[in-house]
């Protein structure tokens, strides 16, 4: 887990969404796509590998639960809109074998449900423990305005 120092919190400084995203949840996700279609789908790790853009090695580990938060992946599991969609996107994915423009759309899209229905806050809280209320509101508004808003 990543925590900002004490001095850079004063200051307001902290994680941004993307940051979130791309740290934590990116390979949370990648490790429940990995596992379900491995298990579910008997796509061999090579394939998976080519699928989910990353090398066998990243596949075996997470198959193995050795890369991906475990805690988060059970929390995204737990969430009925996160399963659905995460339902989706191994069915596209092991149906095409490939990393279709469609399947990085339902990525894309799975991503963005969890920023817009702020579960990417509690996993931000989970990472961080002191962060400032004013500034975790702005992001939030900002996360519900949805992708490409402004301030």
């Amino acid at each position: 887990m990543q925590t900002l120092n004490p001095a850079e919190s004063t200051f307001g400084f902290m994680l941004l969404p993307a940051e979130i995203e791309s740290k934590t949840l990116i390979p949370a996700l990648r490790a429940i796509l990995a596992k379900k279609l491995a298990e579910d789908h008997n796509v061999r790790e090579e394939e998976i590998s080519k699928m989910l853009g990353v090398t066998q090695a990243a596949i075996s580990n997470y198959i193995r639960g050795t890369r991906g938060d475990p805690a988060l992946i059970t929390k995204l599991l737990t969430e009925p809109q996160v399963f659905n969609l995460i339902n989706e996107l191994t069915e596209s994915l092991s149906s095409d074998m490939a990393y279709t423009p469609s399947s990085l759309s339902k990525f894309i899209g799975l991503c963005n449900y969890i920023k817009s229905s702020l579960l990417i806050c509690e996993i931000h809280h989970n990472l961080e423990t002191n962060i400032d209320e004013k500034i975790c509101k702005e992001c939030e508004n900002m996360l519900l305005k949805g992708p490409g808003s402004v301030y």
